[in-house]
């Protein structure tokens, strides 16, 4: 074994990748972003037994949240910078050690490396295997996966300029947790609860950041064909660097498409004075090796979801900024005032041929929470009338196994008297299926990103007091969740902490689980798997 990474959904054989990631990432990158993490858990424990206070750690929250960001599944495969970053938080650990004593300090406060050999080799000695107790093991990871998740809404939020201190504090106090061996597991099953709460309040910054930056979204029709100009295909999440592409391609002739997570930023008011942000390009993520083939002009990476590239010609004009990276793919940093420069992409984009068109039509979204609010009449009288029989969440993350055909079945084998409610790039399973409307009203209504998940929960909260229900899980709501990466971990232990339960999880339930640890979700929550589709809407339905 040469590597051990069980992170996200696609782990290989249901119980981790050893050898090489399943996303691509190679023994190298695994073991670096190992100790990358390690470090970040050393300086937390630092900054929570020294009790440092949060005013002096304003420029060192913006580098943890960017580390975590880097860890999470098809965001960095560029060794050189999980090197370089490992290197910059190291002096940062090693600068606030100087406030506090340093006695009481552990190895993660403590060691050095003066080489990637050393860094490798300290990685093969603090990686996820080192915790030995299966369920301790469990529950270390699901939090941290939760952190990660977590760490990346709270950086966007950053980005747009706000922040939460108490998020930012409850990182610092879990991360530290995570090699606290006095923890016992109900004591660590407390502390995943903790995690969903604060889950809970950063998709309402984030929400609160985007929503108070570009408006709040509304209904939009989506164009998935193409002009014949040159253009730009930007992916991943992140909209201020979305904005200044905009910015910088204005009135150049060059028009910009959106890709996979990126194409509810068509949602939102501001986005629209701008001519040339023409419309969506593909599909979800996996999709890309042939997609960016088609489109060719340059991509711009925000974020995750990079897949390595197949051949050089894409490769090189493939772009990188933020937390993402890729070996030999340029990687634009922000100036002192946060602003990118994205010339070089504008002008490559003008040497290159115009996109070739792969669909045609339009899709619709823009139903996050204030939306459906002012759709609420409608909602609540199809609902008491019957029209509506059930709402099913299907939110979260799309991938590249068979088994995810379920999803798309499921969609369409649906009653006609009930609706989807999705985010995430799992949307792209049915969100171009002709699925029609219950008295005008979509029957897939898509929030938006992955972070909007948080408007289904305020869209169920908000029918539960319309309803005048006790519980949350008395709505005629059901949870049919798919998931990938860390940050649909994020939503899922938002969704218990809220108190949802009997949320059905596929394709694969994780392989980071334990079976006790599964037990207890299973007993606690009512978790499980999916079935076939068919067995899965006769029991739903009933």
């Amino acid at each position: 074994m040469t590597m051990f990474c069980y992170q996200c959904q696609e782990a290989a054989g249901g119980r981790g990748c050893t050898i090489r990631g399943v996303c691509g990432k190679n023994e190298q990158v695994a073991k670096l972003q190992d100790l990358l993490i390690y470090t970040l858990k050393g300086i937390s424990g630092i900054i929570i037994k020294g009790k440092i206070n949060k005013d002096e750690l304003d420029s060192v929250n913006y580098e943890m949240l960017n580390s975590l960001f880097m860890t999470i599944t098809n965001a960095n495969f560029d060794d050189n910078a999980i090197e370089k970053q490992i290197n910059k938080m190291i002096s940062i650990r090693d600068q606030l050690k100087e406030k506090v004593t340093a006695a009481d300090l552990n190895d993660a406060a403590n060691f050095q490396v003066s080489s990637k050999e050393d860094m490798l080799e300290k990685a093969s000695a603090i990686g996820v295997l080192a915790t030995e107790n299966e369920d301790i093991r469990s529950l270390r990871e699901m939090i941290i996966y939760g952190i990660k998740g977590m760490a990346a809404y709270a950086e966007h939020a950053k980005n747009i300029g706000k922040e939460n201190s108490e998020i930012n504090e409850f990182i610092y106090e879990a991360l530290a947790a995570t090699l606290d061996d006095s923890l016992t597991v109900d004591q660590l099953v407390s502390l995943t609860l903790k995690t969903g709460e604060h889950g809970v309040k950063v998709m309402a910054l984030l929400d609160e950041a985007n929503t108070s930056k570009y408006g709040n979204p509304e209904i939009t029709e989506v164009n998935i064909g193409v002009r014949n100009n040159p253009a730009i295909l930007i992916s991943g999440h992140d909209l201020t660097d979305l904005e200044q592409l905009l910015e910088q391609t204005k009135g150049t002739g060059v028009d910009v498409y959106t890709h996979s997570e990126m194409l509810p930023a068509h949602y939102y008011p501001y986005f629209k004075k701008y001519d040339n942000f023409v419309g969506n390009y593909g599909n979800a993520w996996w999709k890309q090796l042939s997609e960016f083939e088609s489109f060719n002009g340059p991509i711009l990476f925000t974020t995750n979801c990079i897949v390595p590239p197949r051949n050089e010609e894409v490769r090189n004009r493939i772009f990188t900024t933020g937390s993402s990276g890729y070996p030999g793919c340029k990687h634009i940093e922000p100036d002192e005032n946060g602003k990118k420069d994205f010339s070089e992409i504008i002008e490559l984009a003008k040497n290159l041929p115009t996109p070739n068109e792969i669909e045609t039509g339009s899709i619709v979204g823009g139903f996050a929470h204030n939306q459906v609010m002012a759709l609420a009449d409608k909602v609540v009288d199809a609902v008491k009338s019957g029209a509506i029989k059930k709402f099913f969440v299907m939110a979260g993350c799309d991938g590249r196994m068979k088994s995810r055909d379920y999803y798309t079945e499921f969609a369409q084998k649906l009653p006609n008297d009930t609706v989807i409610l999705t985010a995430g790039c799992a949307k792209y399973r049915y969100n171009k299926l002709k699925l029609g409307d219950i008295g005008g009203i979509p029957r897939v209504l898509d929030a938006g990103q992955c972070n909007d998940s948080y408007s289904l929960a305020v869209i169920a909260l908000k029918l539960k007091e319309v309803f005048e229900l006790n519980d949350i899980n008395e709505l005629p709501i059901v949870y049919n969740i798919a998931w990938y990466e860390q940050k649909a971990v994020i939503v899922l232990l938002a969704l218990l902490y809220l108190g949802v339960k009997n949320i059905h999880l596929g394709p694969t339930l994780p392989s980071f689980l334990s079976p006790n640890v599964a037990k207890v979700l299973v007993k606690e929550f009512g978790i499980s798997g999916i079935n076939s589709v068919d067995e899965d809407i006769k029991a739903f339905m009933a």
